[in-house]
Parts: C-alpha cells; sequence; structure tokens
C-alpha cells in the first residue's frame, strides 16, 4: 500500500545496490532551432510521438481504467495523452489533465518538503526524530530524521501491520494513526538496512507540521503548489477542491471501485492527488533549482550510504538506480485504486510519468517499464529485446545450477521446455528470454541475468542487474553435478 510495485519479483528481492556518481540535477536551457530546420524537427517529434503511442496503446483498453501520461525532453513536452477511461460504469473517457492520486510519489513532495525546512535551519537532517516528537520511544536507539527519509530508521511500516486493511477505512488523527505503530518491535539498527517504509514518511508529516506550525496539508499548498502554480494538486479531502478520478481494482478483466480508505492514513506518505501537466511543473522546478539548494537536490539524488559503508537504493525521496548505464531517478506508487510511475533521466533531461486509476497486481499494466520504454526512447538509447533465438539442449545445460541469494535463499535456473527459466522458491518461475549471448531478459521486465564463464567455458556466476542495481551469484553444482573449480 502506497508503495512502489516491484520490477521483477524475482530480481528486487535479491538485487544488491550500486551507488551512482552524485550529480547536479540542472537543465540545460532549450535549444533553439533556425526556421529552415523546422518542418524536420516536427517531422522528427510527429514520428516519436507516433512511435511512443504505439508502444503504449495496446496495453490500455477503450473501456477499462487507463493512464494519463506526459513525456518532457529540456523541459518541453514531447508526449501527452489519455487512455481508457476515467468512470467505467458512465463511460467517461479519461482526460490528459485528469487529477488522480499519486500514492507514493508524495513522498518526494515530503523529503523536499524537509529539505526545505533544513535549507532554512529550521532541523538538521542528523537531529533524533525525538527533538520534534519527544513522546516517541526509541529505546535509546538514535532514530534521525535522514533515517526517516532514506527507509533506514528500523521502524515498522504500519501499512505491513496485519490488522492495517481493518482499519484503513477509519479516519484518524495524526496522533492516533502514530500510535498505531509506534510502541512495535524495531525491525532493525537505524542506518543497517534499508527498507521500504511507510511509517517514516509519515512521521515526517508529523515533524513538518511540528516545525512550521501548520498542517501537512495547508504547509504543502502554500510553499510548492501555490508558487510552483500546481493548481491540480493538493491533498485528497483537504477542502482544495480536488477530487480525483474514481479508482478501480481490476480481476479477472472486470473492474471494480477499490476499497475504501481514510485519506488520513496515508497523509505524507502518500495522500496526494495530482495531474501529469503539475508533476511535469514539479520536475522542471527542481531541476531549475526553485526548491532547494543544488547541494542539498544533489544529496537527495544520491544514495544513502548504509552502516557498512554500501550504497543503498534510495536517496531523499526517490530511488536511485541505473538501467544499462542511464542514470535514474524515479519512484511509483500502489494506493486504493490507483497505480503511478515517473522516471527522470538526468543525463539526458528527460521525465516521464504515468498516473493510472487501476491498482497494480496481477494482470495489471506494468507502468515501471512503459515509463522507462518511453524515456529511453526519447533519449535515444534503444533496450534490450529478446532475440529468438533458440538455443541447443547442451548450451541451455550449461546455464542450469543453483545461484545462492544467501545462505536460506537460493534462485534456480532450469530448463522448461526449449527455454530456460528462474525459480525462487514461493515465487513464480520467470523465464529467461535470450537478447545475447550469455545475456537474458528476465520475463517480461527490464531486468537482465548475464552469465560469466570460466577459462574453459563453463558457466560460474549469474548477475542480475535492474534499475535497482545488480548483485553476482556464484554458481554451485546440483546433486550429483561435479562441483564447480
Amino acid at each position: 500500500m502506497f508503495q512502489r510495485s516491484a520490477i521483477a519479483v524475482a530480481v528486487i528481492a535479491c538485487a544488491a545496490l550500486l551507488s551512482p556518481a552524485p550529480f547536479a540535477a540542472v537543465l540545460a536551457a532549450p535549444v533553439h532551432t533556425a526556421p529552415v530546420q523546422a518542418a524536420p524537427a516536427q517531422a522528427t517529434q510527429d514520428a516519436l510521438a507516433a512511435s511512443i503511442d504505439a508502444l503504449l496503446a495496446p496495453h490500455f483498453k477503450a473501456d477499462a481504467p487507463g493512464i494519463t501520461v506526459i513525456a518532457t525532453k529540456d523541459g518541453k513536452p514531447v508526449f501527452r495523452k489519455a487512455y481508457g477511461m476515467a468512470d467505467v460504469n458512465a463511460k467517461q473517457p479519461l482526460a490528459a489533465d485528469a487529477v488522480l492520486r499519486l500514492g507514493s510519489i508524495t513522498k518526494q513532495f515530503t523529503a523536499i518538503g524537509i529539505l526545505m525546512l533544513a535549507d532554512e535551519g529550521k532541523l538538521a537532517l542528523t537531529d533524533d526524530i525525538t527533538r520534534f516528537l519527544p513522546g516517541y520511544p526509541t529505546d535509546g536507539r538514535k532514530v534521525t530524521v535522514e533515517h526517516l527519509l532514506t527507509h533506514t530508521s528500523g521502524i515498522v511500516s504500519y501499512t505491513s501491520k496485519p490488522d492495517f486493511r481493518d482499519v484503513m477505512g477509519k479516519d484518524v488523527s495524526v496522533e492516533q494513526a502514530i500510535d498505531y505503530f509506534k510502541n512495535d518491535t524495531p525491525e532493525f539498527s537505524p542506518g543497517s538496512t534499508f527498507r521500504y517504509n511507510n511509517s517514516g514518511y509519515f512521521l515526517l508529516g508529523a515533524i513538518i507540521e511540528k516545525v512550521s506550525g501548520q498542517p501537512y496539508a495547508r504547509f504543502m499548498e502554500q510553499r510548492i503548489f501555490k508558487p510552483l502554480g500546481m493548481a491540480h494538486t493538493g491533498y485528497e479531502g483537504s477542502g482544495a477542491g480536488l477530487t480525483p478520478v474514481p479508482g478501480y481494482s481490476v480481476r479477472d478483466g472486470q473492474a471494480t471501485p477499490s476499497a475504501p480508505l481514510s485519506m488520513a492514513w496515508p497523509y505524507a506518505a502518500g495522500a496526494l492527488v495530482s495531474n501529469v501537466d503539475d508533476l511535469a511543473r514539479w520536475q522542471a522546478a527542481l531541476a531549475e533549482g526553485k526548491l532547494v539548494h543544488p547541494e542539498t537536490l544533489r544529496r537527495a539524488f544520491t544514495p544513502f550510504t548504509l552502516a557498512d559503508g554500501k550504497a543503498g537504493p534510495y536517496g531523499h525521496g526517490w530511488f536511485i538506480g541505473q538501467l544499462h548505464a542511464t542514470r535514474l531517478v524515479f519512484h511509483g506508487g500502489n494506493i486504493n485504486g490507483f497505480s503511478t510511475d515517473a522516471v527522470w533521466l538526468p543525463d539526458d533531461r528527460v521525465y516521464v510519468a504515468m498516473l493510472g486509476n487501476r491498482e497494480a497486481g496481477a494482470g495489471g499494466v506494468p507502468l515501471e517499464k512503459l515509463t522507462r520504454q518511453v524515456a529511453m526512447r526519447i533519449a535515444g538509447k534503444p533496450l534490450p529485446v529478446p532475440s529468438g533465438a533458440k538455443l541447443d539442449a547442451a548450451t541451455l545445460a550449461g546455464y542450469e545450477g543453483v545461484y545462492p541469494v544467501d545462505p536460506k535463499v537460493s534462485l534456480e535456473v532450469g530448463r522448461d521446455g526449449d527455454g530456460l527459466v528462474m525459480r525462487r522458491s514461493g515465487r513464480p518461475a520467470v523465464p529467461l528470454l535470450h537478447y545475447k549471448t550469455d545475456g537474458f531478459l528476465l520475463g517480461d521486465t527490464l531486468a537482465t541475468a548475464a552469465f560469466t564463464r570460466d577459462g574453459n567455458g563453463k558457466v560460474t556466476a549469474m548477475t542480475i542487474s535492474s534499475d535497482r542495481g545488480e548483485r553476482v551469484h556464484e554458481r554451485t553444482p546440483r546433486a550429483g553435478e561435479a562441483p564447480v573449480p
């Protein structure tokens, strides 16, 4: 709930994480094309828009819930469209400027709110949260504001509690919601581990209120939305007059209204609504340095370093990663009735946002794949596609084996007919689709598996790569197989 959906179930759980180099978020000034070049430039842009439309359209039925999408290059729109229905029963099509729930994309707004207060000297990221929440039980552990920002606090995420679905429809105060999770036993020492956590961002909302003296919704409106001209963005139900289109859960092809949710629960972790036009304004404002100091923003887009010295996957409000050597800053959301995703390619100055009015889940459209496909297409960076090659039995057998993730969990590569699949206990098998020598795509994702060979040509390891990073898994032999030298 309110969380970014996994790109590849078999990948995310086992991927270690890269540490992309820090970068400054500055967009280049638009290039002014001479009149004699205007016609060719327009033809090129029209062709690009047509190719994006051809990519997206097959995923969305005209009579089902859909998405709104915007893509920008150098801060200027190159594609903007809506697909599917806003209201399935009323047969009302989605409009490109429709307002939808953002889900966890809300977190980047909350993060920037905290960073603005830090720039003003009203708090420090190293502050213990008890400075602002004196009654919060930390059992002697120092939990900092930055631990909340980076999902490294160890606090239990309230949306993962077994009875959350029983209470999510009930209105609560900020204090009552915090009481719901504050006494749960911490999961790990602060700063030692990354674990996505809605409780941390709920607490950040409470800190914003304490420091600013304003309700979270009011602070966001006055400090961010109004100054940036984001007239279609706000806290759902806060009286700003912003009502999202209906949201749906889809099962077996049937769209039904999503389960009720009091927006008091998602709060600073996921209660904002917006449209794609405002998200493009937001991204441009960040890039132009209108909200926080350049060094503050650079830090927000730098992976947090864990206690063991390794980089996590998250900065301050965004995931940070790479896709085929292209740096990405991204976040998605999954909340009752809606799924969302947005990705920024800082080096290529490309931004893509998609807002959908159906929940992520089985059979759902993989927005996180589509946003990256569109962004990479605009950047002129083709993504790998299956080669269609049929590998012989001996070659396939060479890849088979067990590739441990940790002492308790392993990935197993085995045959499935004339192809390969990767299995992890308790999860569906993922097809491995050949795209280059010793390289495979993991099912219908952009994640890849690359096999390494020794000097004798024997497979010794498998490297799993996704936008969350990569991890090498050494191959171990199956029962009865000769050991790997």
